[in-house]
């Protein structure tokens, strides 16, 4: 069995043993392949990101962006470190990048004009984009579409929206990740979702260290748990682990343009 983790931070202080800890733990639970998300208040998580993926090649890669939360610390500097580091090698998405007006840690409006720049940012490198969205479903999509998102596709991460919401980020062309939260009981539109969309666009992740599943739920998330994650989706399907593992870690793949090297036994 092969898992890809789309979506991991793995910035040193998240675990006492470093990033090297988790991505050991993982691999020994058959996760082949790890993008691990480098944003902040500061360039510095981009940075370590892309080094985590410069020090295990074969099967990390990195995404960089600006975070709602942090919009507001976005000037004319992150920016041009963002334009640079988005175009290394090792960086194969721009993001997460995206609304969030739960916490509203930024003005909203400072927000929508950083989550534009993101956009315009993966289009020109051409390379997809990571949304997060939270709170403002209708502003995430209608930015996506009114900014030209369709033309380099993407994920929504960590899916917690319901059909409506899915169907049009599918028509735009972007992918449905699922996090430990598909695990928990009362996250029934969330289930519906990881049901009805094609299986062809869909992938798995932990968002660690936030968002355990079940049965670690209040705990460190890390990784090697994209297991559970996967196995309540294979449910909610009715397939097995076995295949729900393969076509998601070939979409991750397909999307990523990363061939994840297969684990040594």
């Amino acid at each position: 069995m092969r898992l890809v983790d789309t979506h991991c931070h793995l910035d040193g202080h998240y675990f006492p043993d470093g990033p090297e800890g988790p991505i050991k733990r993982a691999r020994a639970a058959g996760v082949v392949g790890f993008m691990v998300i480098g944003v902040g208040d500061t360039m510095q998580p981009a940075r370590e990101a892309v080094a985590i993926a410069q020090a295990y090649p074969s099967f990390v890669a990195a995404a960089v962006g600006i975070h709602p939360h942090d919009a507001s610390t976005f000037d004319a500097d992150a920016e041009r470190e963002l334009d640079s580091l988005g175009r290394s090698r090792e960086v194969v998405a721009i993001g997460e990048a995206g609304l969030d007006y739960h916490y509203d840690n930024s003005p909203r409006d400072v927000q929508r004009d950083v989550f534009a720049r993101a956009i315009s940012l993966a289009k020109q490198i051409g390379k997809p984009l990571v949304i997060h969205t939270r709170s403002a479903a209708n502003d995430t999509l209608d930015l996506m579409e009114s900014e030209g998102a369709r033309e380099v596709g993407g994920i929504i991460h960590c899916f917690s929206e319901d059909w409506a919401f899915a169907a049009r980020a599918l028509d735009l062309g972007f992918y449905i990740s699922f996090s430990g939260i598909v695990t928990f009981k009362n996250a029934t539109s969330i289930h519906e979702v990881a049901a009805r969309a094609p299986l062809e666009r869909i992938l798995v992740e932990t968002d660690s260290p936030y968002l355990a599943p079940i049965p670690f739920r209040g705990k460190p998330c890390e990784p090697a748990m994209v297991v559970h994650t996967a196995r309540r989706v294979a449910e909610l399907r009715g397939i097995t682990l076995e295949a729900l593992a393969e076509s998601t870690s070939e979409n991750a793949e397909r999307l990523l343009g990363r061939t994840f090297a297969t684990i040594e036994t």
